[in-house]
């Protein structure tokens, strides 16, 4: 069933239906990056330097070129910080389209099923912030859990597979469900939901395709969801 779930999901990952969602995730991402650094880079310029000239008066003319070597290397430290939110603010992006994904695979993998019921803007809005407050947890419990030995590699799967696993199952499962039953019918079904946000980590831990983390984990867990489903029917809402 994981592997049945995995393999649909990757499929549709580069489906014609969901490219032009596929493209506005990697669009919007790049955009909101760049503008972070050219934002944290202004201000760098705008307040660290001129403090830095303002302590030190007396500096000779080549401390100038040695600030702007110290520019140049501050400018790609935060280039490469950025690149570590770049699974994070895909995240919020992606989480904005997320029905979008499970309306296309609902209707081409199960017409005979009914649709999905989308979330209203203002809750697609708070559960973007939701997924992204859940990553990034899940990046800075797993970041601490680094200096400690042995355990860092588990422990970033275990976070990430539990608290990814649980916000994607239960998105997929509130478009047929009421919070509460989507909740119960996530503890009902714990074991399986933990193996699939395990391999959500896996996805995660991929550089640049973690990008995509959000797209495949929904996509994932309404093909999980519809086949659990399937031994259990859906109550009526």
């Amino acid at each position: 069933m994981i592997f049945d779930a995995a393999g649909l999901a990757l499929r549709n990952l580069f489906a014609p239906e969901t490219r032009s969602v596929f493209w506005k995730v990697l669009g919007l991402t790049a955009l909101v990056l760049a503008g972070l650094w050219l934002a944290f880079r202004e201000a760098f310029i705008a307040f660290v330097v001129p403090w830095i000239q303002a302590f030190f008066p007396e500096l000779p003319e080549w401390a100038g070129w040695l600030a702007f070597v110290f520019g140049i290397f501050a400018s790609i430290g935060l280039a490469l910080a950025l690149a570590l939110l770049l699974s994070s603010v895909s995240a919020i992006i992606a989480g904005l389209f997320l029905d979008d994904v499970a309306e296309v695979i609902e209707k081409r993998d199960y017409p005979s099923d009914p649709p999905g019921k989308a979330m209203p803007m203002g809750e697609a809005i708070l559960a973007s912030l939701k997924f992204f407050g859940v990553v990034i947890l899940g990046n800075l419990v797993a970041l601490f859990l680094l200096f400690v030995p042995g355990i860092n590699i588990i422990a970033f799967f275990l976070v990430n597979g539990y608290l990814l696993g649980r916000e994607f199952f239960e998105f997929a499962a509130m478009r047929f469900r009421s919070t509460d039953e989507a909740r119960r019918f996530r503890a009902e079904n714990s074991g399986t939901v933990f193996v699939g946000g395990l391999v959500i980590a896996g996805f995660l831990a991929i550089p640049i395709v973690n990008l995509l983390t959000p797209l495949f984990a929904a996509s994932f867990m309404v093909h999980l969801h519809k086949m659990l489903s399937a031994r259990k029917p859906v109550p009526s809402v």
